[in-house]
């Protein structure tokens, strides 16, 4: 059973939320007990010991039936009530009902709209740079082999940093403008972290002939102050909010109930009512269409492990989905550990959140006993959100995707490792995904294909990185 607490917001953005009742308030950092709501039975996972310190074990075994209702008709897929499971739907105020209804009615068109696929594509090529090269890490792979007895993975990195712009977000960045002008707004308001959605949403309003409003933290706005600066280059105009992440995104949502008429709510990130989550998630999956054809090209074969770093869930969602039904793949989410769950300053809310409802969608969430949202921490920017996709939050509950941490030293030591080993400059979220390889490489097979996505580029880290590790540890 649940309970409603609720407290008034422009648009659930603060604390609103489901609280489940009975459910663990935190989780242990090693072998964890969780419960189903439909069932007294507990599960246990068998974890491999030299995991067991950050992976999450599963809660019951994959809905098969539903898994293939919603890829039955992938290639030009109908979404409906945006539930995932138990997760998702639309918890809003009545006045957007309508709105986000005509959202989803215009994305439905649009995915059976030759000529749209076709301009999108051809974005996708000529402007955006795609295909991302699938690029063998041969040093890094190395680097494990020589210290697990000269066996291990191969290594390979799906390099989205390469996409204009830097990161995965100009593919849905790219998406959504569209939609925005074929519903006719003449205005785009969003709201980034670190700033690579913010410059990807700015260049397609450029591209596009868009106005563009981005909000962003102030303290954020003041360690990316070169992405500010190429945002309003691009022809934005750039808000500074209070608070972080969270905070940005809820000034973006109070703008844009405003100018409903007018203007276009371009959400980056998997999360929020109903269809958001699910548009998000469809037009960052071209990452991993890419993947599985580059992979055939490659080795003949399917990768065995994907590895994606995960703040809400829009690149881990666009490297999984392709792969949902092959079981033989091993999809692995990697959160922000932060200084360490014992610390209470991270951002793992998928290995120690409760279920509620945050920015109109159930997913889970970090919260106290009040249910008050508890503020998020990451080195990384983009991970520093109390919330997860409420698609996510059903691929941990069916045990579909596995999830694990790296802490913000983690994080840091395999950025530079990247460096030095492949001369490629990750952006501190897709470095949690290259630190979890220390502890799961040697889990692995001899020879087994494993893909990490590289979700952006790090130089807008660089600072970060060299004032934290020259002053707390040595390159």
């Amino acid at each position: 059973m649940m309970t409603c607490k609720l407290q008034l917001g422009a648009f659930a953005s603060s604390s609103n939320h489901y609280r489940q009742q009975g459910a663990p308030n935190k989780v242990s950092s090693c072998l964890m007990v969780a419960t189903d709501d439909h069932q007294d039975t507990f599960y246990k996972t068998n974890l491999p010991t030299k995991l067991a310190k950050t992976y999450v074990p599963t809660m019951k075994p994959l809905l098969e039936k539903e898994l293939q209702e919603r890829n039955n008709n992938t290639d030009a897929p109908i979404i409906n009530s945006g539930k995932f499971g138990r997760f998702g739907g639309k918890f809003v105020p009545e006045t957007l009902v309508v709105c986000l209804s005509q959202l989803e009615a215009e994305f439905n068109k649009a995915l059976h709209d030759e000529s749209f696929k076709a301009e999108l594509a051809e974005s996708l090529k000529d402007f955006a740079g795609r295909e991302t090269p699938l690029y063998y890490a041969r040093r890094l792979s190395e680097y494990y082999k020589m210290n697990n007895n000269g066996k291990g993975p191969d290594i390979y990195l799906k390099r989205e940093d390469l996409n204009h712009g830097g990161s995965h977000k100009m593919n849905n960045a790219l998406a959504q403008a569209m939609i925005a002008k074929r519903m006719g707004r003449k205005s785009v308001v969003t709201a980034t972290a670190a700033g690579q959605h913010g410059i990807a949403t700015a260049a397609a309003c450029a591209k596009l002939g868009l106005e563009c409003t981005v909000f962003m933290a102030a303290k954020e706005m003041e360690k990316e102050s070169s992405n500010v600066q190429l945002m309003k280059l691009l022809g934005a105009k750039v808000e500074g909010v209070n608070g972080s992440f969270k905070d940005a995104a809820s000034e973006a949502f109070r703008c844009w109930v405003g100018e409903m008429e007018n203007s276009y709510h371009l959400t980056g990130s998997a999360v929020g009512p109903h269809p958001c989550p699910t548009m998000v998630r469809e037009f960052q999956s071209v990452i991993g269409r890419e993947t599985r054809k580059q992979a055939l090209e490659k080795w003949g074969g399917k990768p065995d492990v994907l590895v994606a770093c995960v703040g809400t869930g829009s690149n881990a969602l666009g490297l999984f989905h392709e792969f949902l039904q092959d079981k033989d793949v091993r999809l692995i989410g990697v959160e922000a550990g932060g200084c360490g769950l014992e610390s209470g300053r991270h951002s793992s809310t998928l290995a120690t959140g409760e279920v509620g409802v945050y920015h109109g969608a159930l997913s889970y969430l970090l919260q106290d006993q009040d249910g008050q949202i508890i503020g998020p921490h990451s080195i990384a920017p983009g991970m520093e959100y109390p919330g997860v996709s409420p698609e996510l939050s059903y691929l941990k509950e069916t045990g579909r995707a596995e999830f694990c941490v790296a802490t913000d030293q983690e994080a840091l030591d395999a950025y530079e490792r990247l460096c030095k080993l492949e001369g490629i400059f990750p952006s501190l979220e897709a470095a949690h995904a290259l630190a979890i390889l220390d502890n799961l490489v040697p889990t692995l097979c001899d020879g087994s294909k494993v893909v990490v996505n590289c979700s952006g580029c790090g130089d807008k880290d660089a600072a970060v990185v060299f004032d934290r590790k020259l002053f707390h540890g040595k390159f």
